[in-house]
């Protein structure tokens, strides 16, 4: 049986990840929908909020499992049984990234191969950063995420105020 993690923070998912974990569910005997528990940045979501969206988008996908870890990934990874850590690649940009923790990991963990999927063209813009700012902007998300992810996400710049400029990191489609 072939195991793979797909690990991010997800906050929030879009529709680029959800094509991503329906796509390896297709290559892969299980999948673990990972979402890191404390990522390094200003997150808007809990770990909760953000593992009801993957759950709710994974429960037509029987071969998904969604779950949160701390840690390495590849510590996570082997105590699943993964084999596999998948990624999506946008562009370019992407492609250096996940090339430098694919390296990184291989280091810790050379029984651990890093697959990258490239996303659909539909999506190769997408960030939740990206997804973040529109919705602050108040632009239409519709096409971006599914209608639960959304509505929370409203709701939660809403709740925010003034102070959203502190928890939502801008990535300069404002200027």
């Amino acid at each position: 049986m072939t195991i793979a993690i797909y690990p991010g923070s997800f906050d929030p998912i879009h529709n680029g990840h959800i094509e991503i974990v329906r796509r390896a569910s297709l290559l892969f005997d299980e999948v673990y929908w990972a979402a890191y528990d404390r990522p390094l940045k200003n997150v808007l979501f809990t770990e909760q909020e953000r593992l009801d969206f993957m759950r709710q988008a994974a429960r037509d996908l029987p071969k998904v499992q969604v779950r949160s870890y701390h840690g390495l990934t590849v510590l996570f990874a082997r105590q699943v049984g993964a084999t596999a850590i998948v990624r999506g690649l946008r562009a370019t940009h992407d492609f250096e990234i996940e090339y430098q923790m694919a390296l990184t990991n291989h280091q810790q963990a050379p029984e651990i191969d890093t697959v990258c999927l490239m996303t659909g063209a539909q999506y190769a813009f997408l960030s939740s950063s990206i997804l973040k700012e529109v919705a602050l902007a108040n632009g239409n998300i519709s096409e971006m995420v599914p209608p639960y992810v959304a509505t929370k996400l409203q709701t939660r710049i809403a709740q925010l105020g003034e102070d959203r400029g502190e928890k939502v990191k801008l990535v300069s489609l404002q200027e």
